[in-house]
């Protein structure tokens, strides 16, 4: 999953040269908490609510009663992150929420081969990514399970929810913090009832060791670990 398929991409920017009454209108309009900063067409730098919440109170406190009609003429360059960090346009959705969660970001303007601006990502779009690759939970039921990690393993639990008239919605895997020849696997499965459901539990614990089962449509949450 690719950063140019998730971010948005009519991007709200401002010329560094813009005045923070103009950025702040931009960001109450519109409802968002970035906006890049363009010199001479490219990236020069970003302006956040964070920023423009901390040069107004630091400049008030600074300032007279008459100073403070001027106060949001102030050119957004002289406020703004210079050299921001930015995402490539062909990042992948987990790359980019790594480099966020590194630096502590909730967003970052994405460039592509030429530099150029082509949009904005953010958590927001990271969770509608991660939503699409898991499936909605509609009506779904979600297994966690703790599998040995065998060459036809996730073969023979496709089978099994077949044979059960269910369907796979999603299913993911991971070896993170797992001993060798262990991993976890993730399903959220389709067309599944009650009783079926138990069936396809008591199998899945002759193959492993059950993490959870939740099934919303009838909102029951059963934690095994």
């Amino acid at each position: 999953m690719l950063v140019k398929h998730w971010m948005a991409k009519n991007v709200i920017s401002v010329d560094a040269d813009c005045t923070l009454e103009i950025a702040i209108a931009l960001m109450k309009t519109n409802k968002i908490r970035m906006i890049p900063v363009l010199k001479n067409g490219g990236l020069t730098g970003v302006i956040t609510d964070r920023d423009l919440k901390r040069a107004s109170a630091s400049d008030a406190v600074k300032a007279s009663h008459a100073d403070l009609a001027a106060l949001a003429q102030i050119k957004v360059k002289t406020i703004m992150t210079r050299n921001p960090i930015h995402v490539p346009y062909d990042f992948s959705i987990d790359e980019t929420a790594e480099l966020l969660l590194e630096h502590k970001i909730s967003g970052a303007p994405v460039l592509d081969d030429m530099d150029n601006l082509v949009g904005v990502i953010t958590q927001t779009n990271l969770y509608k990514a991660l939503i699409s690759l898991t499936g909605k939970r509609k009506d779904s039921i979600q297994v966690g399970v703790v599998i040995r990690d065998t060459r036809n393993v996730i073969g023979e639990i496709n089978e099994l929810i077949l044979y059960y008239g269910g369907r796979i919605i999603s299913m993911l895997t991971s070896d993170d913090n797992m001993p060798r020849g262990y991993r976890k696997v993730f399903i959220r499965l389709g067309g599944i009832g009650r009783v079926r459901l138990q069936s396809i539990i008591d199998e899945l614990e002759t193959k492993g060791e059950l993490i959870y089962v939740i099934d919303h449509h009838d909102n029951i949450r059963m934690v095994y670990k």
